[in-house]
């Protein structure tokens, strides 16, 4: 198993950046997105806390120690080099794994807001460069490139850096789930912490996904979000 390149653990400054980079306060325009609940919830597949339990733990969770995870894992470690040849590798397959129009541009809008906010709140760092590189070389945004990128600006490890992935991830689709469904803060939040249950294991799994076994496929999920781009009414982007 490939070392890790070392981290400065002990100063916790990098604590207090994932924070303000998780925070619902960061701009990231995340908010806007239910990330193709908002459709299964207009088909009905989804109508309930129990439905909504189930579509956590059978595709939720498998799509992120699978796809998203590892990619973060991956880019995490590209960018201490930094590689920016894997980086961009990275992006093009966070791209390319998300079929439905929907979800794919969702994911390369935010990767890309939080990509040039932490370059303008870090001048001259590897956020700068990682944005000219972009740029140039026409990278796809990537939500999860964006978030390991967010890690090395600010020194962290990569738990830590997965783990906001992991939450941040789960938080936004519960959030958007108290705005289709009648689930309260309390159904809301004992949801999360059963789904936070099983993170370290996950978090352990997704760090060994090699690059050519990353990704995830949902056909239900994917069908969904593609007649969403079209319906009639919508209180998300996608």
């Amino acid at each position: 198993m490939m070392s890790e390149p070392a981290t400065n653990t002990d100063d916790h400054a990098w604590l207090l950046r994932l924070l303000q980079a998780g925070d619902s306060f960061y701009p990231t325009g995340s908010y806007a997105h239910s990330f193709g609940l908002e459709a299964l919830v207009q088909d009905g597949v989804i109508q309930d806390r129990a439905s909504l339990r189930q579509f956590l733990f059978l595709s939720v969770l498998p799509a992120l120690r699978q796809a998203e995870l590892p990619l973060a894992a991956h880019a995490w470690r590209a960018l201490a080099g930094p590689d920016w040849k894997a980086v961009g590798e990275l992006c093009v397959l966070s791209s390319a794994l998300k079929a439905p129009r929907e979800l794919r541009l969702a994911s390369e809008q935010i990767g890309r807001q939080r990509a040039e906010l932490l370059a303008q709140l870090h001048p001259g760092s590897l956020a700068a460069t990682f944005c000219r590189e972009a740029a140039e070389n026409r990278w796809p945004g990537s939500a999860a490139v964006s978030a390991a990128l967010e890690g090395r600006v600010a020194g962290a490890p990569l738990p830590a850096v997965l783990s906001g992935v992991y939450y941040s991830a789960i938080a936004a689709l519960l959030s958007a789930g108290m705005k289709l469904l009648r689930l309260g803060q309390n159904g809301a939040q004992t949801l999360l912490s059963e789904a936070l249950a099983p993170a370290p294991a996950i978090l352990s799994a997704a760090t060994v996904v090699p690059v050519s076994e990353v990704g995830w496929f949902n056909p239900w999920l994917d069908i969904a979000a593609a007649r969403h781009e079209f319906a009639d009414a919508r209180m998300f982007i996608s």
